[in-house]
């Protein structure tokens, strides 16, 4: 009986275990089935995303930099190809001997190499804008996890030449100084970005398509003449080295279209040094720097004492010796001028007399001294296109003290940058009209805006011619075949509020030829030293060799005989000096 029974027993004992193990498996497949849901719903995109990640790269595909041309075409700045060498931290395998090589063909220091291969970023570049002779030697030691990829890089056929203008791009291309950073957005091109799939080297193995295709940057043409850059640079640089001064600036304007043929500047840096840059070496003195016009504000005061009927042309100037004094302040010049007494309006100018000119000031209403100045430019900016142009100093006229309207008149008490002065001085050749001043090249298409009447500046600009003469503080300006006119300046340099001895800003403005203006040619010397300072014997001669070249260079036909020029030998006594503060 109890065989039977247990035989019995033995079918249902089998038929649990089954089901046990029947209900244990669905149970798995069902967990499997959950976790595969959840993976493949709930955790789709961030596992796509993580896995994308590891294989999948978006890289950049630069977009070529408009180029920097001058006024005939010729090539000022371009983007060349270089290659930009990158890793993937994670996927690099590298021997020790692989890493010293690396570190030699990219010129990095082991230690620099090393930090940016433990970077924890998914892509770290190790240099930018190699030669492709660099990314040759990369590649030939096929370390996985390291690739390159083309990219451009700056180039400056003129190098300091025109630095200062120019200015620098940083390693992706885009503008820091100078025009490459004004006309950064015309300049630029976008960049695009392609989507490939990399194996575990780094290489790239498959094309995923181009996410976005670059657009080239466009060109851009400036006013800029190289060939009278490259004369005003040279002729610049031998002013400042031959007086050993600080340093300098030249700038040459076409009197007709307000457009800038030549802005230099000496010392200078090579356009694209980033480190002369971050130093202050690309710094554009010429529209940056301020300084105390000195006597070249002369022909300003006489233009607007004659427009507004406060003299006649014909006036006699009372004087009494060569100082005059003014409410406790006495006023010199260097040299007494006139005869019985009095002295002329073109005796003031031509010998350039400070007590003359603060006489004439004295008929002057604050208010009107003041609207013409501006009118002429002074205390604004003069709008060139170059970034960091300084103001200049105008103070309003209801602040100025007599004293200071008299030395106002003479260029002291006020300040200018040397493009804002050359532009100015488009008056004289403009029969009395102020011309907009651009670094882009317009076509000849130039804004005019009257400051003085033709009939003031048939007056004013002989004046301007007889300061050039023998007679004048600046025979040195004079140019064979042709007449000139122009001002000398030289003034003492501000330390803290006191002028100081020994140092000076030596200046001269002026343009040619005067029997149909064409060039305005503007230069200052920043400290000369030697005892030689004033401007008509620093800063004439520079302006002369500027002025002549670049008249014979366009062709301007002759308007006057071609005798010999005086010499600085020859003239060094002769000089006219300008009077002093």
């Amino acid at each position: 009986m109890a065989r039977t029974a247990n035989t019995k027993s033995t079918p249902q004992f089998a038929v649990w275990r089954v089901r046990a193990v029947a209900y244990g498996l669905l149970a798995g497949f069902a967990v499997l089935a959950g976790r595969g849901i959840y993976l493949q719903v709930v955790q789709h995109e961030d596992l796509t995303r993580r896995g994308d990640a590891r294989t999948t790269r978006d890289l950049v595909l630069p977009a070529h930099r408009g180029r920097l041309l001058d006024r005939e075409g010729a090539v000022l700045a371009s983007s060349v190809p270089a290659r930009g060498v990158f890793a993937f931290p994670d996927q690099v395998e590298i021997s020790d001997a692989q890493r010293a090589a690396l570190a030699k063909a990219l010129a990095l220091k082991p230690k620099d190499l090393e930090r940016k291969l433990d970077s924890e970023r998914d892509l770290v570049f190790l240099a930018r804008g190699v030669t492709p002779e660099q990314g040759q030697a990369v590649a030939a030691l096929k370390i996985p996890g390291v690739a390159i990829q083309t990219e451009y890089k700056r180039e400056y056929p003129s190098q300091e030449v025109v630095g200062q203008v120019l200015g620098i791009t940083n390693v992706d291309d885009v503008g820091q100084e100078g025009i490459e950073l004004a006309q950064n957005e015309w300049l630029s091109g976008k960049p695009g970005v392609r989507r490939v799939t990399i194996d575990r080297r780094g290489g790239v193995v498959e094309e995923l398509g181009s996410v976005r295709a670059p657009q080239q940057g466009r060109d851009l043409q400036l006013a800029l003449d190289s060939r009278v850059q490259h004369l005003a640079f040279r002729e610049l640089k031998r002013g400042v080295d031959a007086h050993r001064a600080k340093g300098g600036a030249a700038v040459v304007l076409d009197a007709r279209s307000g457009e800038i043929l030549a802005l230099v500047n000496y010392p200078t840096a090579k356009p694209g040094d980033r480190a002369a840059a971050a130093t202050g070496g690309l710094r554009n003195r010429a529209v940056a720097d301020l300084f105390e016009p000195g006597s070249t504000m002369k022909p300003f005061t006489v233009s607007t004492a004659i427009e507004t009927g406060a003299v006649r042309p014909d006036t006699l100037i009372p004087m009494q010796g060569s100082t005059y004094t003014l409410n406790g302040a006495t006023i010199r010049d260097t040299h007494a001028i006139g005869s019985n007494g009095v002295v002329s309006l073109t005796e003031i100018v031509q010998k350039s007399s400070n007590v003359g000119t603060a006489k004439i000031a004295e008929k002057l209403p604050n208010e009107v001294m003041w609207r013409h100045l501006q009118r002429a430019g002074f205390g604004r900016a003069p709008q060139t296109g170059v970034p960091g142009e300084a103001h200049g100093r105008l103070r309003a006229p209801q602040s100025w003290r007599p004293i200071e309207k008299a030395t106002m008149s003479y260029g002291y008490g006020l300040s200018v940058n040397l493009v804002q002065l050359a532009r100015a001085y488009t008056v004289f050749a403009n029969q009395g009209s102020l011309v907009d001043v651009t670094l882009f090249k317009n076509g000849g298409a130039a804004r005019q805006v009257p400051v003085y009447s033709p009939e003031t500046m048939r007056w004013v600009l002989p004046m301007l011619e007889k300061a050039t003469s023998k007679e004048g503080t600046a025979p040195l300006s004079q140019v064979p075949g042709y007449r000139v006119a122009g001002k000398t300046g030289t003034a003492k340099k501000l330390a803290g509020a006191i002028y100081s001895e020994g140092r000076y800003v030596a200046s001269f403005v002026g343009l040619a030829p005067v029997s149909n203006p064409r060039y305005v040619v503007a230069v200052m010397i920043d400290e000369p030293a030697g005892g030689i300072f004033y401007g008509g014997q620093v800063a004439a001669p520079v302006f002369s060799s500027i002025m002549g070249q670049t008249l014979r260079l366009m062709e301007v036909p002759y308007d006057a005989p071609l005798p010999g020029v005086p010499t600085a030998v020859d003239t060094q006594v002769a000089i006219v000096r300008e009077g002093q503060p």
